[in-house]
């Protein structure tokens, strides 16, 4: 099978070529080599292979002509993070969202019918919480005033008592709460309407914490396991926020990129017109501070330091049932949470261009 791999040079685009080709497919990369991503040139990164594009994904020209001879497209390209603050809306908006509907219209015109995109658990929002009286509730925003008096767990919005969080299933209700989970669930909805449209079968993957060797460093677009690695490369203790017991799903970028291939062999066997999202993660909820101090042992120190700050926008919790993506397409991660973080302490990051 020939797939095009759009982000194809990114953390886990690369992931998802080595994967593919493991397997005996035929990848070709579209990628923009943003700055933010790419700390080399063009001819350092692609040219090696046949077919290879250095192009935006908003480019409609050449994405068509990317998209000749492919079978089914994987569609990594997207900015990822919180960025610099609400002054980069336009541009998630654009490379995000116009560039999923610019690459979704090439695809109709040239007769791609299989998908995979690269979804994410920031879809939802806050993750599942329980309380005692009321059963499950969904908590609204944290209020900056709460946070600053560092009470970092949501309540229950009926009688105030504390919650309890658990996993998050496809089915639970989407609650975007900052402009990349925005755009996020938006290329969902346009990948359903191609569908819908053009009789086309999609599946997008809900990423949960993605990390591993080949992560970009020092970049507000880069994950938190990605600025404690910079860290602990400086020198530096781990900036852990809040008070470090946050829960998340830390998921290794070779876990994810077989998810990708499983999804991409099965996608065309479903029915036309169809579209399916999968949470996509270990299955086993670390926490923030939990994670840093794996990192920073594996690296030999310095020891993370808990700060208490925030960030408006970040949930508190959020760790999603993956059950359905093993019962469905039969993946299983492989790489344990220690294993995982033992390799990133010691594996090199990816420079950025200033």
């Amino acid at each position: 099978m020939r797939v095009l791999v759009t982000g194809g040079a990114g953390f886990i685009g690369r992931q998802v070529v080595s994967a593919l080709a493991a397997r005996g497919h035929d990848p070709v990369v579209l990628d923009a080599l943003l700055p933010a991503a790419h700390p080399g040139p063009p001819s350092s990164v692609l040219g090696s292979v046949p077919g290879d594009v250095h192009a935006d994904v908003r480019d409609r020209a050449a994405v068509a002509r990317a998209l000749r001879g492919v079978d089914a497209v994987c569609h990594q390209a997207a900015m990822v993070g919180l960025g610099q603050g609400f002054a980069d809306a336009p541009e998630y908006v654009s490379c995000n969202d116009l560039g999923t509907a610019v690459l979704l219209a090439a695809m109709a015109e040239a007769g791609v019918r299989d998908l995979v995109l690269a979804g994410s658990m920031v879809v939802y929002g806050e993750g599942r919480y329980d309380c005692p009286a009321h059963g499950p509730v969904r908590p609204g925003p944290r209020s900056p005033a709460a946070l600053e008096a560092g009470r970092f767990e949501p309540s229950c919005p009926v009688c105030d008592r504390e919650l309890t969080p658990g996993l998050v299933r496809e089915d639970a209700p989407v609650d975007p709460r900052n402009v990349y989970a925005a755009t996020k669930l938006t290329q969902e909805h346009l990948a359903a309407a191609w569908a819908r449209a053009t009789g086309g079968r999609a599946v997008a993957l809900r990423y949960h914490n993605v990390y591993g060797p080949g992560m970009p460093r020092d970049t507000p677009y880069a994950g938190v396991a990605s600025f404690f690695r910079s860290a602990l490369e400086r020198g530096e203790s781990p900036r852990v926020f809040e008070d470090g017991r946050q829960r998340r799903d830390f998921v290794h970028v070779r876990d994810v990129a077989d998810a990708d291939v499983v999804a991409l062999e099965a996608v065309g066997g479903r029915e036309p017109g169809t579209f399916t999202a999968y949470n996509t993660g270990s299955g086993t909820p670390h926490t923030v501070g939990e994670m840093a101090t794996a990192l920073a042992t594996a690296h030999g120190g310095p020891a993370p330091v808990v700060t208490g700050e925030f960030r408006l926008g970040d949930v508190r919790h959020i760790t999603a049932d993956s059950g359905r993506l093993r019962a469905e397409l039969g993946w299983r991660p492989s790489v344990g949470f220690a294993e995982g973080m033992t390799e990133f302490a010691k594996a090199g990051l990816r420079g950025v261009l200033s």
